[in-house]
């Protein structure tokens, strides 16, 4: 799998968060480590090379604890070998209240996630448009 880079400047924060998580996609799954997220995606360390379609949507499945999981419709927008970039394409509301707040937690800064989620408002308005 094989994409351009992006070298757009990012409207969202990525927070460095290292733990294990699992793709599931194209009928496989891919055991991954997460690099860093941000309200609108992520970057994965892929233990194998993904071999879905480009447009392919994946499941982005990880724990914050034992109780608390994040889940979410992702889709792949570039990739370096194992490394893979995936833009959130759906998350449920209790995904997104739990993802806020670890985000929350790691910015230190309210006004800037207020700031981020509006801005992730300004997208979801744009696509709908």
């Amino acid at each position: 799998m094989t994409f351009e880079k992006n070298d757009d400047k990012r409207r969202f924060h990525r927070i460095f968060y290292h733990t294990g998580a699992v793709l599931t996609g194209s009928g496989q799954t891919y055991p991954c480590k997460i690099i860093d997220l941000s309200l609108r995606g992520c970057l994965l360390d892929c233990e194998q090379p993904l071999a879905g379609h480009t447009d392919a949507l994946y499941t982005l499945k990880f724990d914050l604890s034992e109780e608390i999981s994040i889940s979410m419709e992702v889709a792949a927008t570039h990739a370096d070998a194992n490394r893979v970039g995936f833009k959130c394409v759906h998350i449920d509301i209790d995904s997104i209240s739990n993802l806020r707040r670890l985000v929350e937690l790691n910015l230190g800064d309210s006004e800037l996630l207020e700031r981020e989620l509006a801005a992730l408002g300004d997208l979801a308005e744009q696509a709908d448009h």
